[in-house]
């Protein structure tokens, strides 16, 4: 009686370390290894389950039936505390990567946000420092009685005010690009609209914003990224697409922010590192830093299209 006890307890631990096992698998990423292993824990529980109809079947059993018996009843239970200690040590294994993830995420958010100190800093020098500076030189220009001057004189004038207007506009783009004013005053939408007409092409694509519905209190640092992220698009779709139309989508659900970019370009081979360049890459290391996710799909002649999730 003891014995048919002791190897039903057998089958019983055997079963739960296969199950334990087989609920591993897909944490293990269906790796053929622990599919093997578990597979053999399930044979090893039909080899309990044959000992104890062997047992029902023939009560006398020699010495060695016994201790082998005894043995079995041993490994069962030494496999079923391994597989409860072997889950621990995944779930261990998991805590450690969503540690990771995590720290890497503050380190790239760190990263991108001395980036966006810098370029305030500069954009501020730029505007309120040399900005002054160009305006003084026109004012001087504009006080010169230029009827007084030569008539070649008068042209150098008249050239060198023009190039000064170009630095005050150049100074003002430059500036607004590393920190554009239009975002803290206007919202994520008019500043894309404005960086769009400002970018000096004859022939641009159609630029669709019509479905966005942006959250009315959108974080800054996320606010700021997704402008990044759209100007680094905007600008590879204009030089490297030659698309007629790009279409943006921005909605928010269940506390997910959701960013949709397509256009229909000639679009590329996601498989080939050399097309990709860095600028995906450093859309890619954005969203990590906000723990979001970026899904991107392009073939050649095919368009190109990214959907970027953050969590808000």
């Amino acid at each position: 009686m003891i014995i048919q006890l002791a190897l039903l307890t057998a089958v019983i631990l055997q079963l739960g370390a296969f199950f334990k096992t087989l609920g591993l698998i897909r944490k293990t990423r269906f790796n053929v290894s622990w599919i093997t292993i578990s597979i053999a824990f399930f044979l090893m529980a039909i080899r309990r389950v044959s000992e104890l109809l062997d047992f029902t079947q023939n009560a006398e059993l020699s010495r060695i039936d016994l201790f082998n018996t005894w043995v079995a009843v041993f490994i069962s239970l030494l496999m079923f505390v391994a597989s409860f200690y072997i889950r621990r040590i995944f779930n261990l294994q998991e805590e450690i990567d969503k540690m990771r993830k995590q720290n890497e995420a503050r380190v790239l958010s760190a990263i991108i946000d001395t980036e966006e100190k810098e370029r305030q800093l500069f954009a501020r020098e730029l505007h309120d420092g040399l900005g002054p500076i160009l305006s003084s030189v026109k004012m001087a220009f504009s006080a010169i009685n230029k009827e007084e001057i030569g008539d070649k004189n008068k042209v150098i004038m008249e050239r060198t005010e023009k190039s000064v207007d170009h630095a005050v506009m150049a100074v003002r783009e430059i500036s607004n690009n590393l920190s554009p004013h239009l975002l803290d005053t206007f919202g994520l939408l008019k500043a894309i609209r404005s960086f769009y007409n400002a970018i000096a092409i004859t022939k641009k694509p159609e630029l669709d914003v019509e479905n966005c519905f942006i959250p009315p209190k959108l974080p800054k640092n996320i606010e700021v990224i997704l402008y990044r992220i759209l100007c680094e698009l905007i600008n590879n779709t204009l030089k490297h697409a030659d698309a007629s139309k790009i279409n943006i989508v921005i909605f928010e659900q269940s506390g997910i922010l959701e960013l949709n970019y397509s256009d229909d370009g000639c679009g590329f081979d996601l498989k080939q590192k050399k097309h990709q360049g860095n600028g995906l890459d450093n859309i890619s290391s954005r969203v990590k830093s906000l723990n979001g996710k970026v899904q991107m799909h392009s073939k050649s002649n095919n368009g190109f299209f990214i959907k970027i999730n953050i969590p808000l």
